[in-house]
């Protein structure tokens, strides 16, 4: 059902937690099937003044699918900039999955994007 790759990030996720004192967070949830998911950032300026995501965090409550789709989405984003953050879609967040995720379990990378986009936003509005 799942790829090797899904198996070992799901039993060995780096980003599960949350950050202290975050620029932003982000929540988001699925009535449907359950999984909920809360994505912290800390956005820091880099050498050429753009905002970085300096450190990411997520907690999550869900399937398989969901947990590994949020800890990806985690480690493609982190060190990037605010608008390459925003710019990862569903799609790129299966592709670094190894692109074998069951199809009805497809909804839960959704998720993970819709998390990361809240969480900016509270940060620009601070």
């Amino acid at each position: 059902m799942y790829s090797d790759k899904v198996m070992k990030i799901f039993k060995n996720p780096k980003y599960m937690g949350e950050l202290k004192n975050p620029s932003g967070v982000g929540k988001v949830g699925n009535p449907t099937c359950g999984d909920v998911m809360e994505i912290s950032i800390r956005v820091k300026k880099n050498k050429k003044g753009e905002e970085i995501i300096d450190d990411i965090k997520v907690k999550t409550f869900g399937c398989v699918a969901a947990i590994v789709s949020s800890d990806v989405l985690c480690s493609m984003v982190k060190g990037k900039t605010i608008k390459q953050a925003l710019e990862v879609t569903k799609e790129d967040i299966i592709k670094h999955m190894g692109g074998k995720v069951p199809t009805e379990k497809i909804h839960c990378s959704l998720l993970a994007a819709d998390a990361l986009k809240k969480a900016i936003e509270d940060y620009k509005n601070k």
